[in-house]
């Protein structure tokens, strides 16, 4: 388990794969979370990375400024509806992309994002729908 936001910095910083994979699946506390999120934004990226973040820091982050940090939570495979609803109308075209390829967006979201301004995304779109429909 991550102890500290210095932890979190030291493994993702590290050059050691072991102490790299460390950052993307072990546990924290929210608390730690959250002070990494504000004391290191540069890993905020990172935070969202992790295979065991809580869905309350996902939210968090799925807000955050930065379309880097965003485009991380819309490709998560725990991603909730909600949240993959609400990145579906994000202002970045590569978060929307992102949403699109997500395994765990709805029909209707992709149906919507099948009429997208960004032709990127409306490709992204076609296709997974296409995928899905095929499946059914």
């Amino acid at each position: 388990m991550i102890q500290t936001a210095a932890e979190f910095v030291q493994l993702r910083t590290s050059d050691d794969p072991a102490d790299q994979a460390r950052a993307s699946h072990d546990e924290a506390s929210e608390e730690v979370w959250l002070d990494i999120i504000h004391s290191h934004p540069e890993m905020r990226r990172w935070v969202a990375h992790n295979k065991t973040v809580p869905d309350r820091i996902l939210t968090l982050l799925a807000r955050d400024a930065d379309p880097a940090v965003r485009w991380e939570v819309a490709g998560k495979r725990r991603a909730t509806g909600d949240l993959l609803r609400m990145l579906a109308l994000d202002d970045d075209d590569t978060v929307r992309v992102r949403v699109a390829r997500n395994p765990r967006t709805g029909i209707e979201e992709l149906r919507a994002l099948v009429a997208d301004r960004s032709w990127v995304v409306r490709e992204a779109a076609e296709f997974a729908l296409a995928s899905r429909e095929g499946d059914v």
